[in-house]
């Protein structure tokens, strides 16, 4: 993925206040109709995989671009928004112990929509893996703690989930679709976003990372006992009281070091996965990742003793990447303008019902409006700058 732009998603405490969230989902409704009813629920669906639309969406919602509550807010307001009977399109799960909450929640869903047992237990298996790659097959220092799944009537799906670092205080967002998705452990995102790069970021993902990934398989066959002394053979020189040839290595011309790789062995590795592993025999990365207890210390085990045995070494690229309609809760650029929002609320409101009733050109004269209104503006800004 290319890296197109920057979005800084700082962590903000507290709660959304009753009188915007209130509002958020008035409004959240109608555009959602609208875009429903226009364009269908698998391109609404395709949008909100689009991390900028979807922050773009949540300021016209009234939250802040820059804010990690866009993610739990914006999803949150979407749940109670959408419906199966109105739109087709369903939100499980949600923040912290909502999350967990999501198998159950897809299996009610699945009911109401008439999934098969088979179509459930897919869609069911598609959140757990997300969850999975992204908190182990990625290791960029960001927990999970929000999983927003978006399921329609014909069983497609988006995931919006959202890690944080307590370290500086950052969130970093991913985004799933379904249509998208030709592999779980290669490449599978829609779009990772976050403020900054790592330095060095464990990506098994990565199409550089598909020898790793195919070692590591075949290591995870091995006799358990075996893996644990290619493990304790691994440990850093300076952990064994042992000197390191690094002080007799040339040095850059500016008198740096050369940067070299390094294998820092986890010290809490699941053998008792690895021995479930070894009794399961997985036939590829994807069936490895989904054994219960194979965790981020695990797959970098695994990964570093790939890259000392078979010399296949990981990526260690970080893969991320990197809009106010009625102003921001906190007040930037400026405060919400309460009674904006409400007019534009009953305006879109009207426009769904009268297209229901067969009243389409309200809706085309709102379109026709939007473009005009923007070709006026950059006509505007054209004669401001000359």
């Amino acid at each position: 993925m290319s890296r197109t732009g920057y979005a800084s998603l700082p962590l903000h405490g507290g709660n959304a206040p009753s009188w915007l969230t209130g509002r958020m989902q008035k409004l959240a409704k109608e555009v959602s109709s609208i875009i429903i009813d226009e364009c269908g629920v698998d391109a609404f669906l395709a949008r909100l995989s689009d991390p900028f639309w979807f922050q773009a969406l949540g300021c016209v919602l009234g939250y802040d671009w820059h804010s990690s509550g866009v993610t739990t807010v914006v999803t949150g307001v979407l749940k109670t928004a959408l419906s199966a009977e109105n739109h087709g399109l369903v939100v499980c799960g949600g923040k912290g112990k909502t999350s967990r909450k999501t198998p159950s929640e897809i299996a009610q869903v699945a009911e109401e929509f008439g999934f098969s047992e088979d179509k459930t237990q897919s869609l069911v298996y598609a959140s757990k893996m997300a969850a999975k790659v992204d908190n182990a097959a990625i290791q960029s220092g960001y927990q999970l703690y929000h999983h927003a799944f978006f399921v329609t009537e014909n069983g497609k799906w988006t995931i919006v989930q959202q890690g944080m670092s307590a370290a500086d205080k950052t969130a970093r967002r991913y985004h799933w679709l379904s249509d998208a998705v030709r592999s779980f452990v290669e490449e599978p995102h829609s779009a990772i976003v976050c403020d900054t790069a790592r330095p060095t970021v464990l990506n098994m993902t990565a199409p550089e990372s598909q020898g790793s990934r195919k070692a590591s398989v075949d290591l995870s066959k091995e006799p358990t006992r075996k893996l644990i002394h290619l493990a304790e053979n691994s440990t850093p020189p300076k952990e064994r009281n042992q000197q390191s040839l690094h002080q007799w290595l040339p040095t850059s011309k500016s008198g740096e070091d050369r940067k070299l790789a390094f294998l820092d062995m986890p010290r809490n590795i699941n053998w008792t996965a690895l021995s479930e592993a070894y009794e399961l025999q997985p036939s590829n990365y994807e069936e490895l990742l989904n054994i219960s207890g194979v965790g981020p210390a695990t797959v970098r085990g695994l990964a570093l003793i790939a890259e000392l045995v078979y010399g296949e070494e990981p990526s260690w690229k970080d893969p991320v990447k990197y809009s106010f309609a009625f102003g921001g809760k906190d007040g930037v650029p400026y405060p919400v303008n309460r009674a904006a929002m409400d007019e534009s609320i009953q305006i879109l409101k009207d426009a769904v019902q009268s297209a229901k009733m067969g009243d389409e050109e309200k809706v085309r004269a709102l379109e026709g409006l939007r473009r005009f209104v923007a070709k006026d503006a950059k006509a505007l800004k054209t004669v401001t700058t000359t």
